[in-house]
């Protein structure tokens, strides 16, 4: 038994299974493609990196039965699987539907949604990532919404390994701006809202944890519509709980791992102070880009060493310690984030450390 849940974001395209991912990477295994292709952009930079277990399918069952004993036996409990729908159709669900929950052990671990409903872009092909020209935009709208709700709640939310707080099953959303745009405006957003619940308790379940990822103040004041901001909108508590899915200034910063530390400390004061809703406290692993791109991207974390983020998770406890939450919650970026420099798996830069740095925490 763990006194936390420490739940590891999982980015879905390290499989060739889906058709569409063949679209950026054409070799056929995903973006491993992409992965195995980085070189250094400077002298010291900590490319290329190679996984430990291989440039495996994570498709596979028997793929993620290693990968689930790895987590689970260090003490990472929960997969928060990003999830899409673009073009009228799921959009990278076999890392979920055939490796997951296929796998013969998948009762080690929870899972849940993070609905990335950010419109898709070139960003994930790199001879034109850095046009960032859009290709499927992440907006539905509500009978799509309403559609999406049914299909959740019966195909996932009604898996024995669903992630639930207080007999709620939780479900995230990653964009507000296109979730609010799609639907039609703050109120028709509320509504769509009122109408998943009702269904997630008409099924059965106790109601519905929605969670939103927060990001950086300048977007917290982006306007919904002419009177309401996010961070309005956030307060009007349409979400249950809110967390991050990278730390804030880790994206946009060339800093050490240290100072990012210092900042997420003020961040989280910043929250507490100006949101209503309940926080779940995150750890982001580090930070570098470069190998989607064919140019330098200036904003790299450093210093990210598994010691410096055993003290982010230090942080995140003693932030749980001070507040009364709900779920023994803690988020992290990420399983699998390879070409985000920002991952768990095991590599040849510190093997197996991050993962040790968890269970030494987390695993009595």
């Amino acid at each position: 038994m763990q006194n936390y849940d420490i739940a590891a974001y999982i980015w879905p395209a390290y499989s060739g299974d889906e058709e569409r991912n063949h679209i950026f990477w054409p070799e056929g295994y995903g973006e491993w493609q992409t992965v195995k292709a980085a070189r250094p952009f400077f002298e010291g930079h900590k490319w290329p990196r190679k996984p430990l277990w291989g440039y495996v399918n994570e498709a596979d069952p028997y793929v993620m039965e290693m990968e689930i004993n790895a987590a689970a036996d260090h003490g990472v409990n929960v997969f928060i699987y990003d999830w899409y729908w673009y073009d009228n159709r799921p959009f990278q669900e076999q890392c979920l539907d055939n490796g997951f929950l296929k796998a013969r052990n998948n009762s080690r671990m929870k899972f849940y949604l993070m609905w990335a409903n950010h419109t898709a872009s070139t960003t994930w092909h790199k001879p034109t990532a850095e046009m960032h020209t859009k290709i499927w935009n992440g907006a539905v709208d509500n009978a799509t919404f309403d559609y999406l709700c049914d299909r959740t709640i019966e195909k996932y939310f009604s898996h024995p390994c669903y992630y639930k707080i207080d007999g709620k099953p939780v479900f995230m959303f990653y964009d507000v701006e296109n979730l609010v745009l799609g639907l039609g405006g703050i109120k028709e957003t509320l509504n769509a809202f009122e109408r998943f619940r009702r269904k997630a308790i008409r099924a059965g379940f106790a109601g519905l944890e929605l969670q939103l990822t927060v990001h950086c103040d300048d977007f917290m004041k982006r306007m919904l519509d002419e009177k309401t901001n996010i961070r309005d909108f956030i307060n009007m508590k349409p979400f249950d709980s809110v967390t991050h899915y990278q730390y804030c200034d880790i994206t946009s910063m060339n800093m050490p791992y240290p100072e990012i530390l210092e900042r997420v400390k003020a961040e989280w004061k910043f929250l507490d102070e100006t949101i209503r809703v309940p926080y779940y406290p995150h750890v982001s692993l580090g930070w570098d880009p470069n190998p989607r791109y064919n140019y330098l991207v200036n904003n790299i974390c450093t210093e990210n060493t598994p010691e410096n983020i055993t003290k982010a998770f230090e942080l995140a406890i003693d932030y749980h310690k001070s507040h009364s939450l709900k779920a023994p919650l803690i988020t992290v970026n990420s399983w699998n984030e390879w070409t985000e420099g920002s991952y768990l798996h095991p590599d040849d830069l510190y093997g197996y450390g991050y993962l040790e740095a968890i269970k030494n925490l987390f695993v009595k």
